[in-house]
């Protein structure tokens, strides 16, 4: 040990015992909603743990609680309102826990859980997560703490994250935040602001450090995906001509070029923005999974126009057809949102109908819920009644399960190459972990471990989950 050390601890060793800096402390953070936000918990995370935080998963351990919230749909709001309730009892065993509410509905609810129903210490938008620590420290003095400012610029891509996720298979890798797409619906805008992408060689650099840890997958995240740009402006000028410039396609091919046994996946996709060069990247490459997330919202072009979703059914089809003649063996999900704002009987049928043609191997399939602050709120009136949302809802969750169960058939006597990814609910003589094409497959746990590829013939199946048996170790990611 060298003198500096001695020194530098000693003078540590005094500072604790005169109070100056504070020992250990533990986080406990709950993530809702969308993968954005599960990364963005892993970014806080880090930031906290260079002043000394270290996570947690006992409630009752935690010096601070963070609930990393989704204002997406009401249901959600709602979930998070009542967690906040029940910890405001460990309060009552601790006066110094320090309650926060983070993400989406930091900034729509922030005098409500503040002041009027004074839930919570702090309230953090998305784009302040590095001014927590100055937050706790004002929170801990008594102040309400907030900071829900947006920003045009920040990405965190200097923030490397802790990894919240211990079975260190999966990992996920922030490439754009924000979003410019002003669907009428959506509040994303609002609460995560205008997009912005990150340095593709800090994502780079993000993927190889996974790999180096052992990671086996990585997910690309975005609000758009596809609209990733780096140095080039919305209309597709060059704004640095000294530095390369890159596009989704571009960088997909980057990240899957730094490891050929890690799998890539990448949500969500916008049926506007993309492109055959991306469909062409992943059929390039193994090791990119053959599986797309593309949100229709709705089968019917006049409601899709009320959606300000720019597209139209006919051009939905046409990047349908696309995906199937250049990939023909990739899954496709998609989300549905029914009784949106005056939709009739006929566009819900318009809906069933695209459903029926295009046969989503799954979906999220919701109702439709105003949110504040939308354009939706301001332009058109929620007309629909509830009972009807439900029973068009259902109609689509009938369909969707009767074409799940037939793909998931389709595939009973077939091998498949599976990732392990953790034990199965059910039964610890089981493990779990999906295929390329994102399904789900349960087998006997028999020797294999969590993070082996291995070939499974399926055997059985549900409209959600492949049933089989391990065939072999597999020498190729998908």
């Amino acid at each position: 040990m060298t003198e500096d050390k001695i020194i530098d601890d000693a003078t540590e060793t005094i500072a604790q015992s005169e109070g100056k800096v504070k020992p250990s402390r533990k986080l406990y953070i709950e993530s809702y909603g969308c993968q954005m936000n599960f990364a963005d918990s892993e970014i806080v995370a880090s930031i906290l743990a260079k002043e000394g935080f270290t996570t947690t998963k006992s409630v009752t351990d935690a010096d601070v609680i963070f609930l990393n919230t989704c204002s997406i749909r009401e249901k959600a709001e709602l979930t998070v309102r009542n967690r906040i309730k029940g910890f405001r009892k460990n309060k009552l065993k601790n006066r110094d826990l320090i309650i926060g509410v983070l993400g989406c509905m930091a900034e729509r609810m922030k005098k409500t859980l503040l002041e009027e129903e004074k839930l919570v210490d702090l309230v953090v938008g998305p784009d302040a997560y590095r001014d927590l620590p100055n937050l706790l420290t004002e929170a801990e003095g008594g102040q309400k703490a907030v900071n829900v400012l947006l920003s045009r610029d920040e990405t965190y891509a200097d923030v490397s994250p802790v990894r919240l996720d211990k079975n260190g298979v999966s990992g996920f890798i922030s490439i754009t935040r924000g979003c410019d797409n002003m669907c009428s619906f959506c509040v994303v805008p609002f609460t995560r602001g205008r997009e912005r992408s990150r340095n593709p060689l800090s994502i780079v650099a993000e993927a190889k450090d996974l790999c180096a840890k052992g990671y086996k997958e990585v997910t690309l995240l975005g609000q758009n995906v596809d609209s990733y740009r780096w140095n080039i402006t919305n209309k597709g000028d060059v704004v640095d001509p000294s530095i390369p410039t890159t596009n989704f396609a571009q960088l997909m091919a980057m990240v899957a070029e730094v490891a050929p046994d890690m799998r890539i996946r990448f949500s969500t996709s916008h049926p506007k923005d993309m492109t055959d060069e991306v469909l062409h990247t992943m059929a390039k490459y193994n090791n990119i999974c053959k599986y797309i997330h593309l949100p229709v919202q709705s089968g019917s072009t006049e409601v899709l126009t009320r959606m300000n979703r720019g597209y139209s059914r006919e051009w939905y089809f046409d990047r349908i057809k696309a995906i199937r003649r250049i990939m023909p063996n990739c899954a496709i999900s998609t989300d549905v949102i029914t009784g949106f704002c005056s939709e009739t009987e006929e566009q819900h049928e318009e809906t069933l109908s695209l459903m029926e043609e295009i046969r989503y191997h799954f979906a999220y399939m919701f109702f439709y819920s105003e949110r504040p602050k939308t354009l939706a709120e301001r332009k058109f009136e929620d007309d629909i009644p509830l009972e009807t949302k439900k029973r068009r809802l259902q109609d689509v969750i009938d369909l969707q399960q009767k074409h799940s169960h037939d793909f998931n058939r389709d595939m009973v006597g077939k091998s498949t190459v599976v990732l392990i990814e953790k034990l199965s609910k059910k039964s610890d003589e089981f493990l779990c972990g999906r295929n390329d094409q994102n399904v789900m497959v349960v087998f006997p746990k028999e020797d294999y471990q969590i993070g082996q590829y291995v070939k499974v013939k399926v055997e059985d199946c549900s409209s959600a989950t492949l049933l089989g048996k391990v065939t072999g170790i597999s020498t190729t990611a998908c």
